[in-house]
């Protein structure tokens, strides 16, 4: 039991080391005499809890915040970058986070038939926010990706094909009919 109490307030310090530098943490901590790890951890447990109970539609409302405000944060962080990994991630997170919502939108009813949908869709939209859990790039790349390859870009590409073969078929057409005419 030690063990685990002494690895659980080693995290805590840990978490208030690499936040030290964050002034609003900071002054909450000097007028709450709170640290600041305890603070952010009773947040997200009331967060969670207020989400898991969703009393007055409240979890929904906490769940696009989760949807919004992370992603929108990693967002902006990957585009002050130069690498190009990072943005991929995130351009795949926004693509199925609008998948998510497209799907939530016409089937009103999984959010009655899933117990606690919004809690779940909360936790799972943090799991696929996080471009190191890779959980949205995963998404796209087995899911969204060969669905749109097969559906949409196959389509596409022998739309394209047809007219370049119908081109083709229209100069062979207007060449044979030149040679023809001269010819004779």
């Amino acid at each position: 039991m030690s063990d685990f109490r002494s690895s659980f307030q080693s995290q805590f310090k840990q978490f208030d080391q690499q936040f030290a530098q964050n002034q609003f943490l900071g002054n909450l901590e000097t007028k709450t005499k709170i640290p600041r790890s305890y603070l952010i951890s009773s947040f997200t447990f009331v967060y969670l809890l207020l989400t898991f109970l969703n009393i007055g539609g409240i979890g929904q409302m906490l769940s696009n915040l989760a949807g919004f405000a992370l992603p929108t944060y990693f967002s902006i962080r990957a585009i002050k970058t130069t690498t190009k990994d990072d943005d991929m991630k995130l351009l795949s997170y926004w693509i199925v986070f609008g998948f998510l919502n497209v799907i939530e939108f016409w089937s009103g009813a999984i959010i009655y038939l899933i117990p606690f949908y919004w809690f779940l869709k909360v936790i799972f939209l943090v799991y696929i926010a996080i471009p190191t859990t890779g959980g949205a790039f995963m998404i796209w790349s087995k899911i969204i990706e060969p669905t749109y390859d097969r559906f949409v870009a196959s389509k596409q590409a022998s739309a394209a094909g047809e007219k370049i073969k119908q081109s083709v078929e229209n100069a062979s057409a207007s060449f044979s009919s030149g040679i023809s005419k001269h010819s004779n």
